[in-house]
């Protein structure tokens, strides 16, 4: 069983970024390319329930967030964010690493690292 899981976005730098932190450190992870395979509802409000951060902060508020329509202050709570990563899992904010019972969001990338370090 991996130390580590880290839900991973191949093209974003800082979620590639967690990946080499953690093989540098020796930690094993488990890599969950959470486009290829999304989360469902529970196990995002799973995860949102480990989360140090905000729920909010699990939404990425970018250009894509904006040509949906969407307004950030309809997703505050674990079962709105939850609801709108089932249907747009792409609005994920990455990377997300957990372990255990805890999980962070790993920006910015020192944060990761720190997180990894922790053990």
């Amino acid at each position: 069983m991996s130390d580590v899981t880290v839900f991973h976005h191949t093209a974003c730098s800082t979620s590639r970024h967690a990946v080499e932190a953690a093989v540098r450190a020796g930690v094993e992870i488990d890599v969950v390319q959470y486009l290829k395979a999304p989360l469902d509802r529970d196990a995002l409000l799973a995860l949102i329930d480990k989360l140090e951060d905000a729920p909010a902060d699990l939404v990425r508020k970018d250009k894509f967030f904006k040509e949906q329509g969407l307004d950030a202050v309809g997703y505050t709570t674990p079962e709105q964010v939850a609801d709108l990563l089932v249907e747009h899992p792409r609005l994920m904010e990455r990377p997300v690493l957990e372990r255990g019972d805890r999980a962070i969001i790993g920006r910015p990338k020192d944060r990761a690292e720190a997180f990894l370090a922790e053990g």
